[in-house]
């Protein structure tokens, strides 16, 4: 959700040596690549883009017009990479009002995914929160409405249905991002049966492992995975440190790639959500979703490297 260290550095040392690139070329975009890979959304079959954009702290940037324009180019990179998933939520300050403001003046505006969430208790509450929402995104209909962290989600669960079928929303979901509520989560996707489950998830962070995907698996669930690179502790682990030669076979280039690819590995995530307010980290974002998937032997050896490490 928030990357804590310097990721230029890890960058320059695994991505731009390895290509012959300079760093100038990355972060202006100047790289034309296919578009990133897609999976299907269990409920309806349709193909959502395998890495979006978490909007955490990274787009509460209030009224600064040099800092807007620097999110409408994280947007662009997305764009240009296939990438369409934009998550938020009213707990996350001006961001959704950021993101309103900032796609309402996008040409490809309609061909994003907008998702954010319910953050408050009851009936009524609830649905003033998500009617702001949509307002400050900009939206007559929300891709996917969530149940931030679970809260009062009896209560909304009810009008997330009935929204669905007044066509209000698409989709509707669940979130949290401890292990401690992986449970909880699986117990409402086995009662209630939503179209998407956000939850954490992560090289060194795979408690999801032992049951929560099996269940998502069963009930043909979307995922949104967050905390990708736990929140920059990832990123301070291997400082300094090159990624493995072995690991470009699998067009991996980057420390950001290597978690990332990880994750995606498990044909059970949907779709992975970094947050990012720089251009250059959104580009190798999405790289990530590119090229070849980890097979189980590579997954098990990424795990061991970092171990060791």
């Amino acid at each position: 959700m928030k990357t804590a260290f310097n990721r230029r550095e890890a960058l320059k040392l695994s991505v731009l040596g390895g290509l012959g690139l300079s760093f100038a070329d990355v972060s202006n975009g100047l790289i034309s690549l296919d578009k990133i890979q897609t999976r299907r959304i269990p409920s309806t079959g349709e193909a959502l883009p395998i890495i979006g954009l978490g909007t955490w702290q990274t787009f509460d940037v209030g009224n600064s017009m040099e800092k807007r324009k620097v999110l409408t180019e994280v947007l662009s990179k997305m764009h240009h990479f296939g990438g369409s998933v934009i998550d938020s939520s009213p707990m996350y300050a001006t961001s959704e009002r950021v993101v309103g403001d900032i796609t309402s003046n996008l040409a490809y505006q309609n061909k994003l995914f907008y998702a954010t969430k319910v953050w408050t208790s009851g009936k009524q509450a609830g649905i003033r929160q998500m009617e702001a929402s949509m307002q400050k995104m900009k939206r007559q209909r929300m891709d996917l409405m969530q149940i931030h962290n679970l809260v009062d989600w009896k209560t909304h669960v009810k009008t997330l249905k009935a929204w669905k079928e007044e066509g209000k929303i698409k989709y509707w979901g669940i979130t949290h991002y401890v292990d401690s509520a992986h449970g909880s989560l699986e117990n409402i996707i086995k009662l209630e049966r939503p179209d998407f489950v956000q939850f954490n998830y992560s090289i060194r962070s795979r408690h999801a492992e032992n049951s929560l995907f099996n269940t998502i698996e069963k009930y043909e669930v979307a995922t949104l995975i967050n905390q990708p690179y736990e929140s920059g502790s990832l990123f301070r682990l291997v400082r300094g440190k090159s990624v493995p030669e072995w690991a470009k076979e699998y067009d991996i280039n980057s420390w950001g790639q290597y978690f990332l690819k990880f994750i995606l590995s498990n044909q059970n995530v949907t779709c992975v959500i970094p947050g990012t307010s720089k251009p250059h980290h959104m580009i190798d974002n999405m790289k990530a979703g590119l090229g070849k998937m980890p097979d189980q032997k590579l997954r098990n050896k990424m795990v061991s490297y970092l171990n060791s490490i």
